[in-house]
């Protein structure tokens, strides 16, 4: 969900949400700069980290750990509340799982302390958007049994009338 829709729809929490994944975004970019600002060429080469720095230097380019560029496109939006909080509750999971894996990679305790909380963050966000659609859920099923004996009533009071 975007905009009004999801503030509308999740409360004013999920206006939130997006500016702190932008900031999770600045901390793992300044992680990385920190990490790779004085590496040697020799460094630079033996990590495989040449081709990256060609095009980048060591400046932080959004791309997965596979080098293909990060993209707008690989976020869904159907227009639907549970699908698309389903879609977030996927989002939120995968990031958890890349931060584990990171732990599972990583010796460095700053390091790990920072991935620790970003890991804690996005914890804290599914269970938000599992509130959310469990709350969606509950509002669309009463709103829809609602429907359902108003149309059993107009029915009804068809039959009575023939």
């Amino acid at each position: 969900p975007c905009g009004a829709r999801l503030f509308r729809t999740c409360g004013p929490w999920a206006s939130t949400v997006g500016t702190e994944e932008l900031g999770h975004l600045e901390m793992i970019g300044t992680l990385v700069h920190q990490l790779t600002r004085n590496l040697t060429e020799e460094q630079i080469k033996t990590a495989g980290f040449d081709a990256y720095f060609v095009d980048h230097t060591t400046g932080v380019f959004p791309q997965f750990a596979s080098g293909y560029p990060w993209s707008a496109a690989t976020m869904q939006v159907t227009g639907d509340t549970i699908a698309d909080l389903t879609e977030d509750l996927a989002a939120e999971q995968k990031a958890r799982v890349t931060y584990d894996n990171i732990l599972r990679l990583s010796d460095d305790p700053d390091v790990n302390d920072a991935i620790k909380f970003l890991r804690e963050r996005e914890v804290v966000h599914f269970q938000r958007f599992g509130e959310t659609k469990r709350t969606r859920w509950n509002k669309m099923k009463r709103t829809a049994d609602i429907k359902d004996i108003q149309d059993r009533i107009s029915w009804m009071s068809f039959v009575v009338r023939v």
